[in-house]
């Protein structure tokens, strides 16, 4: 509806709600939102800069917070007194049932001393949900403090939205596919019109021709007339709407990668054009063999699109009446 907030908004007033109902007592949620409607416009875009900009990467691909890092981003001077927040984080990881060490990894990093001269300090590498605990465990009269419980609440719950979100998704059926794949043909062969055109392709009879050339090198020679025999439809029928979803991938593929090539080439003349369009549908037909795949001429007709998204949109339409 005209008017309401876009998605990622929803999601982010959804978090700060739920960041709000987490803290860990009703002091800390006062506290969290006196401090917070301090922070001056502009502040809130740095903090969260400065938050992403401190994670990093292991060799495993996985994110993960400094500890000292950390530490000088809520602005805790003296690390001794930030380590009392972290055992009361891992306290409180570990009531709620969730391995300690699965959040909270002990490690070592080499600092700078000065002149060169390097020493070895203990650290802990914290993922996101453990700074987030860490954050709740903080006094949230401090203005970090009181940002980053807020923030690690909302970056959390967005994930768990994302994961929520992609367990509930539901692969499209071959109905659904075929008439994405043909509305998306439909709308390609227009830039390819455009690049045949250029090439020199001007009049309807010869853009036939050319058409034809593609087909005939995805389909072993064959040609929209002989496509038609071989499936068994009638001269009326037009092959792209009695097409599966494979098939149409590997027609789409085509018509793609000859506009990209006479684009790019800047192949000029009717010729060229059609032996462009003639190769470009061999080497579509080619690597289908090479990973094994059925010839498009093989594959059987599929049902009218037409009578596809008939019965889609009436599936649709059942359902938006039913809620």
């Amino acid at each position: 509806m005209a008017g309401d907030p876009p998605k990622s908004a929803k999601i982010a007033i959804e978090a700060f709600q739920e960041a709000l109902r987490k803290l860990s007592s009703p002091e800390n949620r006062a506290n969290a939102i006196k401090t917070n409607a301090t922070i001056k416009d502009g502040a809130i875009e740095r903090l969260i800069a400065d938050f992403e900009d401190a994670s990093q990467i292991d060799f495993d691909g996985n994110e993960y917070w400094d500890a000292r890092d950390l530490a000088g981003l809520l602005e805790y001077s003296d690390y001794r007194n930030f380590l009392n927040i972290v055992d009361k984080a891992k306290e409180a990881c570990s009531t709620t049932g969730i391995p300690v060490v699965d959040h909270f990894v002990d490690a070592t990093e080499m600092v700078d001393i000065g002149s060169g001269a390097v020493r070895e300090v203990a650290t802990i590498k914290l993922t996101r949900y453990a700074c987030y605990l860490i954050a709740q465990n903080g006094d949230a009269r401090k203005k970090p403090i009181a940002f980053a419980q807020t923030y690690f609440a909302i970056q959390t719950r967005r994930q768990e939205v994302q994961d929520e979100e992609i367990a509930q998704s539901v692969p499209l059926s071959e109905d659904q596919k075929r008439l994405l794949l043909r509305d998306e043909i439909k709308e390609h062969n227009k830039y390819l019109a455009s690049a045949a055109k250029n090439a020199g392709v001007i009049l309807p009879i010869d853009f036939a021709i050319f058409q034809t050339y593609g087909y005939k090198g995805l389909y072993g020679g064959l040609d929209r007339l002989g496509i038609q025999r071989r499936k068994g439809l009638r001269a009326k029928q037009n092959i792209l709407d009695h097409m599966g979803s494979t098939e149409l991938a590997a027609n789409l593929f085509r018509a793609t990668q000859t506009e990209e090539k006479l684009r790019r080439e800047n192949i000029k003349g009717k010729e060229k054009a059609n032996s462009t369009h003639f190769e470009v549908g061999r080497r579509v037909r080619q690597a289908i063999k090479d990973i094994g795949g059925t010839m498009p001429e093989a594959l059987p007709p599929a049902e009218d699109i037409a009578k596809v998204a008939k019965r889609l949109k009436k599936a649709i339409t059942g359902s938006d009446i039913k809620d």
